[in-house]
């Protein structure tokens, strides 16, 4: 991509950390990303890794409209300089992920895009995917798949899929910034029902690069991801 060309006076591309975190936590049964987690609130523990990550310049934080005075003063008081703006999401994740990347500092290059509630990603994972995206425009961290994996319909199995070729992503997602805010716009006015961000770039026909992930980056979805996530810190397999 020519954008990437064009330098500033710096040796490597602005980066801009979106951090969706405006989910109503249904699954969890309470507000997940409040939770506490080795004695700090999960969304905290999630921004640290961004604010100790130096491929990023600044962290957007998109939450519940009625949690942004509360993130915000969590943000204050625990000294998170690179957090610029805590604002309210919109109706779905691929609209809060919308939201937060016109937020963005308007000179940023890439924009990595990451859920609030994978609270143990470590820099090793966002320095990959920010690196390969600086080359590629897109890029994605993701783990091979362990289990056989079937397609079914109508709870009657139809083919066996190669687990050779399967991965299971995850985030931060990077991609360059014009990208993936038009990817985005454009999932919305079609419609579209997306998992992922990159998902809204695969539609434009966008190929997107696989970087190194981490089986502990685990997504707190439910209770048992919560006893998951204590007993990763308990084992000291993460900080």
């Amino acid at each position: 991509m020519g954008l990437f060309r064009k330098k500033r006076a710096r040796e490597r591309a602005y980066c801009s950390a979106v951090v969706v975190a405006a989910g109503a936590s249904t699954r969890m049964g309470e507000d997940k990303i409040l939770l506490e987690l080795g004695e700090e609130p999960v969304i905290l523990r999630t921004l640290r890794a961004f604010e100790q990550a130096p491929e990023v310049d600044e962290i957007i934080v998109v939450t519940r409209e009625e949690l942004v005075p509360h993130v915000a003063a969590l943000c204050r008081d625990a000294g998170l300089s690179k957090v610029r703006k805590v604002i309210r999401g919109g109706q779905s994740r691929t609209h809060s992920a919308r939201l937060g990347t016109l937020e963005a500092d308007r000179d940023a290059q890439l924009i990595a895009i990451h859920d609030g509630a994978r609270p143990f990603v470590t820099g090793a994972v966002i320095s990959a995917a920010v690196e390969k995206a600086a080359q590629t425009g897109a890029a994605v961290p993701a783990v091979p798949v362990k289990d056989t994996v079937k397609e079914a319909s109508g709870g009657l199995v139809e083919r066996t899929l190669d687990r050779s070729r399967l991965y299971a992503v995850q985030t931060p997602q990077v991609f360059e910034a014009s990208l993936i805010r038009a990817a985005l716009q454009k999932a919305l006015e079609d419609g579209a029902a997306l998992t992922d961000d990159c998902a809204a770039v695969e539609r434009l026909g966008m190929r997107v690069s696989l970087t190194p992930g981490d089986e502990r980056n685990i997504k707190l979805t439910t209770p048992a991801d919560l006893l998951w996530g204590q007993a990763l810190l308990e084992s000291g397999e993460v900080l």
